[in-house]
C-alpha cells in the first residue's frame, strides 16, 4: 500500500506556523517581486471574490479589506520546511518519493490490512506535531488511486483529511464522487475529450475497455487506467533523479539600463545554479544567458535575446561558469534598454565521473576546483554568499527581488531566529 501524503496550503501553512495569530485568517503569498498571488489557505480561498494569479496591486485595497495577511514568497524557508516533514515521513518507512517540495509517496506495505488507517492519523498527527503543519493522506494499492484518495480525504469533511482505500467498495466509492478531470495525469484537453465520450467520473474511465484507453489515450492512459484498476504500474521512486537542466531566470526588482549592474545579478545566479550542479555531481558542457526587457510593459522599448556557450570541456566550476557567462552577456547586451531580466540556464549535464575530456586541455580537475571546493566549504560553514566572485559585486539591493512582506527564515538564518521574551 502506498500513501501520498499533501501538505495542505503549504506556503501560507508555513507562515502561519511561526504566527500564531494568524491560525484561522485568510493568508496568502504572493510571487516574485510581490506580483501576484500564488498560493492562498482555505480561509483566503473561501472569499471567492479575490482571484489567484492577480496583481497585488490591482486587489491590494480588496485583501486589505478583507484583512487578509500577505507574504512575499519565502522559499528559503519553505524548503527548510518541506525537509522538516520529509525528515518525519523517513521515520514511518525508509522508502519516501519526494514528489514536489508539498508532496510525497510513502510505502506502507510493510503494515497488516487493518492497521492503515491508524497508522494514516499517526503520521498525520505526527508531521503537525514536529512541524506544525497540516496535511491531508490517501492510502491506495497504487500511486494514481492514493493521489484520488488523497483530494477525496481533503474533499470531504467528515473524512477528517484521511481517506484508505482497502476495499473494492471504497474504490468504487472514491471514483464515483471525483470527476475525470481530477485523475492525477489527466489534463484539460483530455477531459474534454472524455467527457465528449460520455466519460465523466472517474469510475467511468476505470470501467473503460482497456483497448479504447489505449487507442485513444496512448500507453500513458493506459497505465492510469490500470492504476485505477489497482494494478500497479507506476514505481516508488526512492532515489531522486539527477536534473538534466538547471537554470534560473528571475526579475530584477527595478529595470536597469546599467550592464554592470545585470553582470552583477548574472554572476549571482551563475553561483547559484552551479552549487545545485555540484550538489548532483554533474558538469556542465553547455551555458544559455538570457536577456530581456519588461514584455508587459506599454512604454518600454522591447528587446530579448539570448546566446547558447558550448564549452570545450564539461565543467562545475563557479569561476569557469562566470567566466564564459559574463562573455556570452556581454554579446546581447545593448545598451539605451531597461532590462527586466536575466537568466542563466546550464545543459548538457554529465555526470563528474563520465567527462568526455578536450584532447588539446589539461583534465578538467584543475586549481579551478580546489579553489571551488574552498568557497562551498566556507560557505557552508559561515553562511551562504560569504565569499564569491568578485563579479558578483556587493550592489544586490539594486537589482535584487522586491520582498517587501517577507518573512524572516526562522529556521536556517541564526540573525532571524524568532525570540520569546517579555514585553516592557
Amino acid at each position: 500500500m502506498i500513501a501520498l501524503v499533501d501538505c495542505n496550503s503549504f506556503y501560507a501553512s508555513c507562515e502561519q506556523v511561526f504566527r500564531p495569530d494568524l491560525i484561522n485568517r485568510p493568508v496568502v503569498v504572493l510571487s516574485n517581486n510581490d506580483g501576484c498571488i500564488i498560493a492562498a489557505n482555505k480561509e483566503a480561498k473561501a472569499l471567492t471574490d479575490i482571484p489567484m494569479f492577480q496583481p497585488i496591486f490591482k486587489i491590494k485595497k480588496l485583501l486589505d479589506e478583507n484583512n487578509v495577511t500577505y507574504f512575499s514568497s519565502n522559499y528559503t524557508l519553505y524548503s527548510d520546511m518541506s525537509r522538516r516533514v520529509m525528515d518525519t515521513l523517513m521515520t514511518f518507512s525508509p522508502r519516501v518519493e519526494e514528489y514536489s517540495i508539498d508532496e510525497s509517496f510513502v510505502d506502507l506495505g510493510c503494515l497488516k490490512m487493518d492497521a492503515y488507517d491508524s497508522m494514516a492519523h499517526t503520521i498525520k498527527d505526527t508531521v503537525y506535531k514536529n512541524t506544525g503543519i497540516p496535511v491531508g493522506i490517501g492510502i491506495a494499492t497504487t500511486k494514481s488511486l492514493a493521489k484520488l484518495a488523497n483530494k477525496f480525504a481533503k474533499k470531504i469533511p467528515v473524512n477528517n483529511n484521511v481517506y484508505v482505500v482497502d476495499n473494492e467498495h471504497k474504490r468504487q466509492h472514491l471514483l464515483r464522487n471525483l470527476e475525470v478531470k481530477d485523475i492525477w495525469g489527466i489534463g484539460k484537453k483530455h477531459a474534454i475529450r472524455l467527457q465528449k465520450n460520455g466519460i465523466y467520473t472517474a469510475l467511468d474511465f476505470a470501467d473503460m475497455p482497456v483497448a479504447w484507453v489505449r487507442k485513444e489515450m496512448t500507453v500513458i492512459g493506459e497505465r492510469l487506467w490500470r492504476e485505477l484498476n489497482n494494478i500497479p504500474c507506476l514505481k516508488l521512486e526512492t532515489e531522486p533523479n539527477a536534473k538534466k537542466g538547471i537554470g534560473t531566470a528571475k526579475s530584477f526588482g527595478f529595470k536597469l539600463r546599467d550592464y554592470t549592474l545585470i553582470e552583477e545579478a548574472c554572476s549571482y545566479y551563475v553561483a547559484e545554479v552551479a552549487d545545485l550542479l555540484r550538489q548532483q555531481n554533474s558538469l556542465a558542457s553547455q551555458i544559455e544567458i538570457s536577456l530581456q526587457t519588461n514584455q508587459h510593459s506599454a512604454v518600454d522599448e522591447q528587446y530579448r535575446n539570448k546566446i547558447i556557450i558550448n564549452l570545450d570541456t564539461p565543467t562545475d566550476s563557479t569561476i569557469k561558469l562566470t567566466k564564459e557567462a559574463i562573455i556570452g552577456l556581454k554579446q546581447i547586451f545593448k545598451p539605451g534598454y531597461r532590462y527586466k531580466k536575466v537568466g542563466v540556464n546550464l545543459t548538457q549535464l554529465v555526470h563528474q565521473y563520465e567527462v568526455q575530456t578536450n584532447l588539446f586541455e589539461n583534465a578538467h580537475k584543475s586549481e579551478n576546483d580546489t579553489i571551488t571546493t574552498v568557497i562551498d566549504n566556507l560557505n557552508g560553514k559561515f553562511g551562504k554568499n560569504k565569499l564569491k566572485v568578485a563579479t558578483v559585486g556587493n550592489r544586490n539591493k539594486e537589482w535584487a527581488l522586491i520582498k517587501e512582506h517577507r518573512s524572516p527564515r526562522y529556521t536556517t538564518q541564526w540573525s532571524e531566529l524568532m525570540t520569546i521574551g517579555k514585553k516592557n
